[in-house]
């Protein structure tokens, strides 16, 4: 049997060879701190819990959902207005998403046909430009250089380019780079998209994970994102649903009619039960989201100032759950110094090379281990001897 020639697009991958690899050390009686994937490790917190064995309880709730019950387009449509100031018509501009993986694999397929351009970042995560690629796409990588802030420099896209594009996909806070777009960034995109008709899709997966006192707002919150695009937003990170998989798209009506549509024929709607839980997050106390984000300040230090201290230089993200680093001298291939560091240390990362060209020379790692795992992982990697060649 012949696979289909998109299958190409998703031979075994980054994670899996890194998971093999993780397999095989815990197999010999190893240790592993595994900063590869982001799965949060912080759980939902207990009303949360709650409300989803309550629901998962009612024999009712075991029907098609086949559409977003009222409470959840009321409570994502509040949750919007309160934090944001951004309003939602819930009937017409929002629709929910099994996870942010699935809008974004779902969303280029009502918008993008075989040899359509799609502009996505680079670095990006994975996703971003998998799904324009499955929709038969060609891709544009827009670099977040380090002089640019890990921002897109919108001015720096040809012309010619521009006015090929279909589709713009942007996300910040950002991973893997964990930049911060301030406002000034969302004004400019809305000018660009509607100058060159450039349909916009926003990932704020992170608008939660700010540390330092650092904020950020939506892509909506711009005059006239609706007019161009739509923003993704989820309850993974902020409320550790991961697993749950709750995601919502919210924005230009014709891009959430588009959405629906399809999802008409390929799911039948997010479980009820899960919707209720959704709804227990956003409507119920919120002092689990501000002891989340302390969690993860609290770790990204733990593991930043030992590591800086052993004399690998990483300045700390202002958000996001990740950790994009530079490798460390004399190393200049990613994912030898990932092979490396993890058969001297047990310690796991992710190559930057796994997220485009431009992701060459760093490492991403994800903050989902505890504080005493990040002390581990830092006691092994100083005394691993693998930073002697670092400049210090």
């Amino acid at each position: 049997m012949k696979v289909s020639k998109r299958m190409e697009y998703f031979k075994p991958g980054i994670f899996s060879a890194l998971a093999e690899m993780k397999r095989g050390r815990l197999a010999r009686g190893g240790t592993v701190v595994d900063f590869s994937i982001g799965s949060p490790n912080i759980p939902p917190a207990r009303h949360i819990v709650d409300a989803l064995a309550r629901a998962v309880r009612e024999p009712a709730n075991y029907e098609y959902a086949v559409a977003d019950i009222p409470e959840l387009q009321d409570s994502v449509s509040a949750w919007y207005r309160n934090r944001y100031g951004v309003e939602i018509d819930a009937g017409t501009e929002m629709t929910s998403l099994l996870g942010s993986q699935d809008g974004l694999s779902h969303l280029a397929l009502t918008i993008v046909d075989p040899g359509d351009l799609v502009l996505v970042p680079d670095p990006c995560y994975p996703i971003f430009g998998d799904g324009p690629l499955l929709a038969g796409a060609q891709l544009y990588r827009m670099p977040q250089t380090e002089e640019n802030g890990g921002i897109v420099d919108l001015k720096a896209i040809p012309e010619a380019i521009a006015r090929r594009a279909k589709l713009m996909v942007v996300s910040y806070p950002n991973n893997p780079v964990t930049s911060v777009a301030p406002p000034s960034f969302y004004r400019e995109l809305v000018d660009f998209a509607k100058t060159y008709g450039v349909a916009v899709l926003h990932d704020n997966a992170y608008s939660e994970l700010t540390f330092d006192g650092a904020a950020c707002g939506s892509f909506l919150q711009a005059p006239g994102a609706k007019d161009v695009g739509i923003e993704f937003n989820s309850l993974s990170k902020t409320y550790g649903l991961a697993g749950a998989r709750i995601g919502f798209a919210l924005g230009n009506r014709e891009m959430i009619s588009a959405l629906k549509a399809l999802k008409s024929n390929l799911d039948y709607g997010m479980f009820l039960a899960v919707q209720k839980a959704a709804v227990a997050a956003l409507t119920g106390p919120q002092d689990c989201v501000e002891e989340t984000r302390r969690a993860y300040q609290r770790r990204r230090d733990v593991l930043l100032d030992g590591l800086n201290a052993a004399g690998w230089r990483i300045e700390k993200p202002k958000a996001t759950m990740f950790v994009w680093a530079k490798i460390p001298a004399p190393y200049s291939d990613s994912a030898a110094f990932a092979r490396d560091l993890f058969e001297k240390t047990g310690v796991l990362v992710t190559p930057g090379s796994a997220f485009g060209p431009s992701g060459e020379g760093h490492v991403r790692m994800a903050l989902v281990r505890t504080e005493e795992e990040m002390r581990s992982a830092v006691r092994a990697i100083a005394e691993s001897g693998i930073l002697n060649g670092a400049d210090k």
